[in-house]
């Protein structure tokens, strides 16, 4: 048997294995062949999938976040946008917040820094704890919108998404 669009013998197998064509379905493969897989065909700019992507967005915060706003096809959804510049207000803010606790820090007297130690090492792992939950929501196709720079990203983004 042959196959129908190169015509390569198909030898009993279910593919070609020249093109991946498949055999036709009324030709079954004799008792005991092996069954050939067809080969990976790659997908011309398919790039990855809007889930990981919008994961990745929030992967390293604004180089990320940057990149996938610069990127082509990933500049043009909606979504991904939202990941994005939601990921860089995110991070912006985190900074921001952190640089202040060190200015208030360095005001306050010495025993006050061991009373706030743990303090501060429990916002850090709060904050660290949104960061995972935020890339698993992405990762799953839903949206969570953070209650200030949530806003913000939906309007740089475009549309409510």
């Amino acid at each position: 048997m042959t196959c129908s669009n190169c015509g390569a013998e198909l030898g009993g197998a279910r593919f070609c294995a020249k093109c991946g064509t498949p055999a036709p379905a009324g030709a079954a493969p004799p008792p005991g062949a092996s069954y050939q897989q067809p080969p990976p065909q790659a997908q011309a700019g398919a790039g990855l999938p809007e889930n990981v992507a919008s994961a990745l967005c929030y992967a390293l915060g604004l180089i990320t976040g940057i990149l996938f706003l610069v990127m082509a096809p990933y500049n043009t959804n909606p979504r991904i946008k939202f990941h994005a510049f939601q990921s860089i207000f995110f991070h912006v803010g985190w900074i921001v917040f952190w640089i202040g606790m060190l200015f208030v820090g360095m005001m306050l007297p010495w025993s006050l820094h061991l009373i706030l130690w743990p303090i501060r090492l429990l916002i850090g792992f709060g904050g660290f704890l949104l960061w995972l939950f935020l890339m698993y929501k992405a990762y799953n196709g839903e949206k969570f919108v953070l209650p200030i720079v949530g806003p913000i990203a939906e309007q740089q983004a475009g549309r409510q998404v």
